[in-house]
């Protein structure tokens, strides 16, 4: 069984910063792309960044130039650094990995439980 565990959310002042972890555990035999998403009240749930298992990344152009996507392999860990943080980034964050378990010859896409953000003075 895999599991994503995320981290890191809560509340900040618009302007502030915030550092998302989501660490992925159990029979894992690779991880390819890992990303967020975020799903604000009344929208759909939208991709907010990713990163390949090379490092190639890819952002949503809201949030170009504010947020960073990085990785760990050996920890399994996928990263979300948010700078400069508006209101309107305020969502529940969910972490994605497309895993391999063991004794499985597929990716299939694994999600988190989610983490709230909130941007308000």
């Amino acid at each position: 069984q895999v599991q994503l565990v995320e981290s890191g959310g809560g509340l900040v002042q618009p302007g502030g910063s915030l550092r998302l972890s989501c660490a992925a555990s159990g029979s894992i035999f690779s991880i390819s792309t890992m990303g967020w998403y975020r799903q604000a009240p009344g929208k759909e749930r939208e991709l907010v960044a990713a990163i390949t298992s090379t490092a190639t990344t890819n952002y949503a152009d809201s949030v170009k130039g504010r947020f960073t996507i990085s990785r760990d392999n050996a920890k399994k860990t996928v990263y979300l650094q948010m700078n400069s943080l508006k209101p309107e980034d305020t969502a529940v964050y969910y972490c994605n990995g497309a895993v391999m378990d063991y004794g499985v010859h597929y990716y299939r896409d694994y999600w988190g439980q989610g983490t709230q953000v909130t941007v308000s003075s």
